[in-house]
């Protein structure tokens, strides 16, 4: 299955259509989240292991709202997320994007339209 259709309908909320007629509405905090890089394996692995920071430091740009500042094929089998926190290594593979968000009913009114 191939990406038919890259919505963003809200400035946090990414719609991808697929080839086989199905629609997925994706959080872009759970896509961050989620990211396959191997820092953030590495940092999920870690905060699972450790205790809680009590006050953990954060960059001026972890303050603000998380958006997708960009997004860009990797030849025909994945995708390179950008996001507002300056993150940019995560490659989602399209068998990954399939797996993560939930099956979508979002309207055609999207802000940003790739497709």
């Amino acid at each position: 299955m191939q990406p038919t259709r890259l919505q963003l309908v809200q400035p946090n909320r990414l719609v991808i259509n697929w080839s086989d007629g199905g629609k997925r509405e994706y959080d872009v905090d759970d896509l961050r989240k989620k990211c396959p890089c191997a820092t953030c394996r590495e940092k999920r692995r870690e905060s699972e292991a450790a205790p809680p920071a009590l006050l953990p430091v954060i960059a001026p740009e972890e303050t603000l709202p998380l958006t997708i500042t960009g997004m860009e094929p990797v030849g025909n089998y994945a995708y390179s997320i950008q996001f507002s926190d300056g993150h940019n290594t995560g490659i989602f593979a399209l068998e990954l994007l399939q797996q993560l968000g939930n099956e979508s009913t979002a309207d055609n009114h999207s802000k940003t339209d790739r497709g």
